[in-house]
């Protein structure tokens, strides 16, 4: 992965090479540049000059090349702190009403890293555990009220803890959507509650979509959170598409 300066330093180069190669274009073209001992031959059809439409569009390949690359980590700690910095567009957080909202996207290889343990050289098998988990989006959804689960701070009675109980374990299907700007659903396949019996400092849930390349085309995607029961209303969440499009990648 190229830091600050070896980009600079590599763009640099690329100018250098590209100012190199349009002037030996424009040596091989121009006559005025022969030596006068040159006597240059008759023709009726004189050659055109090389048109630099080649050159300039083989510019725009490259620099696309490198702005599409995938950036690459050398360990799972690297990978997390990367994604777990909100500048970098994988982490979202949001306070209303008390509760603290967290979502995160997980890239696929954490997946794969996790489920991999020790058997690391295992080429085939990184290649197996990769085609099945990059069919699907993951996303990580975390609530807390000052620090503490959901279950140990919301509910005012048994009633109440029932039913939040029961709403987190298995209606969360019809509070959480996924949807692009042209309001295309994405539809939720599964979600995994782990319950933490007030053990952790927040709710979190692992929610699992389907990795769909039409609706992916988008800018941008909108997770929203219905009211749980605590006087939120709505949250939304704007997820930039390209991040989701542009997976991160361990070197496994």
């Amino acid at each position: 992965m190229l830091n600050k300066y070896n980009k600079r330093k590599f763009l640099k180069n690329i100018i250098n090479i590209f100012g190199s190669i349009n002037y030996l274009l424009g040596s091989r073209t121009s006559t005025n540049e022969l030596p006068t001992t040159y006597t240059q031959p008759q023709t009726t059809n004189p050659q055109p000059k090389t048109p630099n439409l080649l050159l300039h569009l083989t510019i725009i390949i490259i620099l696309l090349t490198i702005t599409s690359c995938t950036k690459t980590f050398n360990s799972e700690k690297e990978l997390l702190d990367y994604i777990q910095d909100e500048s970098n567009g994988y982490i979202h957080h949001k306070t209303v009403n008390g509760v603290d909202f967290t979502l995160l996207y997980k890239p696929t290889d954490l997946l794969v890293k996790q489920e991999l343990g020790d058997d690391m050289g295992n080429k085939n098998k990184i290649m197996e555990l990769r085609n099945k988990y990059s069919k699907y989006l993951y996303f990580n959804l975390s609530m807390s009220v000052n620090n503490k689960e959901l279950l140990s701070v919301a509910p005012k009675n048994r009633n109440e803890f029932g039913t939040m109980v029961n709403q987190l374990a298995f209606g969360m299907k019809d509070k959480v959507h996924l949807y692009n700007a042209k309001k295309d659903t994405i539809e939720l396949l599964d979600y995994v509650y782990p319950r933490m019996y007030g053990m952790s400092h927040a709710t979190s849930m692992l929610f699992v979509y389907p990795r769909d390349e039409k609706k992916l085309k988008e800018k941008e995607l909108n997770f929203t959170v219905e009211d749980l029961g605590l006087y939120t209303g709505e949250v939304k969440f704007k997820i930039n598409a390209e991040k989701l499009n542009k997976e991160l990648k361990l070197i496994l």
